[in-house]
């Protein structure tokens, strides 16, 4: 015979999305931004595929902005429609079963950027530190394997969390304190013990973080090193040029997920905790395409190499 406790966990299939509480006057606003974030990256993101596609030659440093343009698309699509959409009504509901597809495809997506910007560090300290080995070390079946194996290494941590998180019990309490399925939130609302969970959560989330941080760190410190060493000035600004735009990108990705997932309980508040998810779910990807395309001079010179033959062709 069943407890009450798993009556109670047998009647909860669905979650209610509490959101931003905000007056309703302010729903419409939010709803504006959001829709404009959204858009625009989606505009940015698709121009920035479209333009690598078009750009010659196909080197390395393309190939991974390609895929990273990919990443962030999908990552972004992942959440602002529904987010969207819990502006415009009343029932926020979301099946338990959609609640789980979404965070493991969340963690999934999350995880292969953070690789991605790792392997592209990687990429510019073999460019700038090894040049005559850079078409081995980064040849294209090596890209191919970096990007198979980033994704790889998502699906597990997200299979991994999506199956502790989901293995809580939810006693009769499905209103999530977020405007996404997020763990934080999740945990929360279990009526079982999660310290496990909250272990396997951050032992996961630090060691991707502090990984990658530390392959990033060091490649750039290579970077410095030999950058330091060039007499021109010019050599000097180009190099700079070419790794700003990764360095500002690296920067506002790590430093938001940092704060929200590899300090326990660094975010008490749940509204603090929505403004930085804001950043990392929705703004960042919107300010991507922006920082590559106004920050590297391959990208600029590739756009103006679309915009002439647009040009001659009228």
């Amino acid at each position: 015979m069943k407890s009450g406790l798993d009556r109670n966990y047998s009647e909860v299939t669905e979650f209610i999305l509490l959101g931003f509480r905000v007056p309703p006057k302010l729903q419409l606003l939010l709803f504006l931004a959001f829709l404009m974030i959204y858009m625009v990256t989606v505009v940015g993101t698709v121009s920035m595929i479209i333009v690598i596609k078009n750009s010659r030659p196909q080197t390395p440093m393309y190939f991974f902005l390609r895929k990273l343009s990919y990443l962030d698309l999908c990552y972004s699509t992942i959440i602002a429609p529904k987010t969207l959409a819990n502006f415009l009504t009343s029932e926020k509901k979301v099946s338990y079963n959609g609640r789980a597809a979404q965070f493991f495809f969340f963690a999934l997506l999350v995880t292969v950027e953070a690789l991605l910007l790792a392997v592209m560090a990687f990429g510019t300290f073999s460019a700038i530190c090894s040049p005559l080995l850079y078409p081995v070390h980064m040849s294209q079946k090596v890209c191919v394997q970096l990007v198979t194996g980033s994704y790889i290494c998502g699906c597990i941590n997200s299979m991994v969390k999506t199956s502790f998180t989901f293995s809580l019990r939810f006693c009769g309490e499905n209103r999530l304190d977020h405007f996404f399925c997020d763990v934080p939130a999740l945990i929360k609302i279990s009526c079982a013990d999660t310290s496990v969970n909250e272990t396997v959560l951050f032992i996961l989330s630090a060691f991707i973080i502090v990984s990658t941080t530390t392959a990033i760190l060091v490649s750039y410190g290579y970077i410095l090193s030999t950058v330091l060493k060039i007499p021109s000035t010019h050599g000097k600004s180009k190099t700079f040029s070419t790794c700003g735009s990764h360095i500002a990108v690296v920067s506002l990705f790590y430093g938001t997920m940092f704060v929200m997932y590899a300090q326990p309980g660094a975010i008490s508040s749940p509204e603090k905790s929505k403004i930085v998810a804001v950043f990392y779910t929705l703004v960042i990807l919107m300010l991507n395409p922006l920082i590559y395309s106004l920050r590297n001079r391959d990208v600029k010179d590739a756009v103006k190499r679309i915009l002439c033959r647009q040009w001659l062709s009228q």
